[in-house]
């Protein structure tokens, strides 16, 4: 009796604890209302220019510091530079990220390229890749891309377009490598001292794992807490179900979008309508449930982390504006 009487306590108080750290978080407003199905991405670059990609259109969107659109480059359409003149600039594209010199890259998932534009817009190099689904600005004119299915986790590509290294293995969660290839796809994001974050977008344990630019592995930012035991199981279980009967990889996402403060490399992961946060060494401070202005559950499936707001993209319900939970007096 006194066991059990001590377990139902530890139980009882994991559960309190869990409750007194996740609040509820409700969006300031709605941004950008032209945009809504089909979006992909959000990206701020060092300018501070806003990137916004949504597929299959309007495709990129590029608005200045001030909300201004700048640029347009369209999924249907003429390019501005003799080379993509006749054609779509863009097939279908999947990410996109902006370099400290202005530079443009989109995953083309729909032509199996990485097209690299001007501040301008114009079409400057396109890098052959396979099944591209995430893309990232590194130092020195280099950039890293997530595939579906190529060996390694992260491909690094030059100025020239050149691949100069790959790293990061498939996590082992199944027999099938064409399994643990599928499961270990991911997402990938920067901060402002060139470290790359992998998240993981199908490991029953949400999980990102911070990489320098050249490739070794740091620390892994886990959620592992008491209340994600039973999704973690849950997942585990339909990859055996769905191994053992053979067929072809097919699972929901886990984690649905990463941001990452670039100023301190703190780390914000949503898990559709929950959004953790963890500080740089790895540690969760807080737990949100994220809604609209009108009370409307937001899943996340992109995610801007500003200096003093949160910018969460929901495909097909569009762009919110969240004032940032940590910074109790913004400046």
């Amino acid at each position: 009796m006194r066991v059990l009487a001590v377990m139902c306590l530890l139980s009882c108080a994991a559960a309190s604890a869990a409750a007194q750290d996740e609040s509820d978080l409700t969006a300031k407003q709605r941004v950008f209302p032209g945009v809504g199905p089909g979006l992909r991405a959000l990206r701020r670059g060092t300018d501070g220019r806003l990137y916004i990609l949504a597929s299959p259109s309007p495709g990129l969107l590029v608005f200045d510091a001030q909300g201004k659109q700048v640029l347009s480059i369209n999924e249907i359409g003429v390019g501005s530079s003799p080379a993509g003149q006749g054609r779509a600039l863009l097939t279908f594209g999947e990410d996109c990220d902006a370099a400290s010199d202005g530079k443009i890259y989109v995953a083309d998932r729909g032509a199996n390229l990485i097209q690299v534009f001007s501040p301008e817009g114009t079409l400057l190099r396109s890098i052959p890749v396979k099944n591209p689904v995430a893309v990232a600005a590194l130092p020195e004119s280099e950039v890293a891309v997530g595939t579906l299915r190529e060996p390694h986790l992260v491909m690094v590509f030059d100025k020239n377009g050149r691949d100069v290294r790959e790293f990061g293995d498939p996590e082992p969660l199944a027999e099938r490598e064409d399994y643990n290839r599928y499961l270990s796809t991911g997402e990938l994001a920067t901060d402002a001292q060139g470290h790359l974050c992998y998240a993981f977008t199908y490991l029953p344990e949400p999980t990102v794992r911070q990489y320098d630019r050249l490739g070794y592995a740091g620390q892994d930012i886990q959620y592992t807490a008491l209340e994600a035991m039973p999704a973690a199981q849950a997942a585990r279980k339909e990859i055996e179900r769905q191994e053992s009967k053979g067929k072809q990889p097919l699972f929901k996402r886990v984690l649905t979008a990463v941001g990452v403060d670039r100023t301190n490399g703190e780390v914000w992961i949503a898990l559709y309508n929950t959004l953790l946060h963890f500080d740089k060494e790895g540690n969760r401070r807080a737990t949100y449930k994220i809604y609209t202005p009108q009370g409307a559950r937001l899943e996340a499936n992109t995610l801007l982390v500003d200096e003093n707001s949160l910018i969460v993209g929901s495909d097909p319900l569009g762009i919110y504006e969240f004032e940032r939970p940590d910074k109790k007096n913004p400046k």
